[in-house]
């Protein structure tokens, strides 16, 4: 399968997942979601933690990377999140998928234990070294997890290079790490804002190559990273004030997951919410209707962006 050589930047959204009342999934909707992605302006699609893939089985991992890979011959890079709770399985994963034609690969580190920095850096050693394909080290800690050293990542990118290490680091404070993270590196760290877009301003600011926010509101962020590269201050904050304030509704990686399934849905590309339990977020009518109501002011400043 092709896989895309360009250099990895622009905007990446992490697709959900979408499923069958048997929990089972759902492929159909699935091929619809990436089609419209692609149509809406996406440099490449990404599978991770708001695709549901911690509580995917190994071989639904798997299966589900090589279908989006499948789907998105072509037409834009594909990155797979390989990360996992052995190296063992990492590795696994990410051999898989570069053999599936992703253009990239990214890890979380392992979740359940606190390891020190040798057995990190070993982790990560491992799995690059078993692909040829890039590598991005994801600090997911604003969410789950422990955060990654900026010693750690700086080592990494020092021993294997600015094209086979990235970052997408989302510890808070995001915008002070990341100028961290560009500072040990000597400027060297191509970085991914990773926050949904509530901190895509700032972030870009201090010299990103892409976002990587959730698929629901593709359009808007598609604009917003329009907006940013052409300095269109004016742009930046009609769009950017509306997307933080949806943003700031989902609160941990559930509340990502509940708010933009129902927006998915609520724009005809998905036939249902439904997410793998347990679930620590449940998205009551209130809060609906607040989504309703940014919903509605963003898509209108969309509109008035495009005339």
């Amino acid at each position: 399968m092709t896989k895309f050589k360009e250099e990895l930047s622009g905007v990446f959204p992490v697709f959900q997942t979408p499923f069958n009342e048997d929990e089972s999934i759902d492929y159909q909707i699935l091929d619809k979601e990436i089609d419209w992605l692609f149509q809406r302006g996406a440099d490449g699609v990404v599978m991770a933690m708001v695709s549901e893939t911690l509580r995917l089985a190994s071989e639904e991992r798997d299966e589900l990377a090589s279908k989006v890979c499948a789907m998105s011959q072509n037409r834009g890079p594909v990155i797979v999140s390989v990360g996992a709770e052995s190296t063992h399985n990492a590795i696994r994963h990410a051999k898989h998928a570069e053999q599936s034609g992703a253009s990239a690969i990214m890890a979380i580190p392992p979740v359940s234990v606190a390891l020190s920095e040798s057995e990190l850096l070993s982790y990560y050693i491992s799995i690059l070294r078993s692909v040829e394909i890039p590598l991005i080290i994801q600090d997911a800690s604003g969410y789950v997890g422990r955060p990654l050293s900026i010693n750690i990542q700086a080592k990494l990118l020092q021993d294997f290079g600015a094209n086979r290490v990235m970052f997408k680091p989302e510890a808070v404070p995001i915008g002070q790490n990341l100028s961290a993270l560009r500072e040990a590196t000597e400027g060297q760290a191509r970085v991914f804002e990773g926050s949904g877009g509530i901190s895509l301003v700032d972030s870009f600011r201090r010299g990103i190559v892409g976002t990587m926010p959730g698929a629901e509101i593709i359009d808007a962020q598609v604009a917003l990273w329009d907006a940013l590269n052409r300095k269109d201050t004016t742009q930046i904050y009609k769009i950017s004030f509306p997307i933080s304030s949806l943003v700031a509704l989902q609160t941990g990686l559930d509340g990502f997951l509940a708010v933009e399934k129902y927006l998915l849905m609520k724009q005809g590309i998905f036939r249902n919410t439904i997410v793998r339990s347990p679930v620590g977020y449940i998205l009551d009518n209130e809060t609906k209707k607040e989504v309703d109501r940014l919903f509605e002011i963003l898509s209108d400043v969309i509109k008035e962006t495009v005339k």
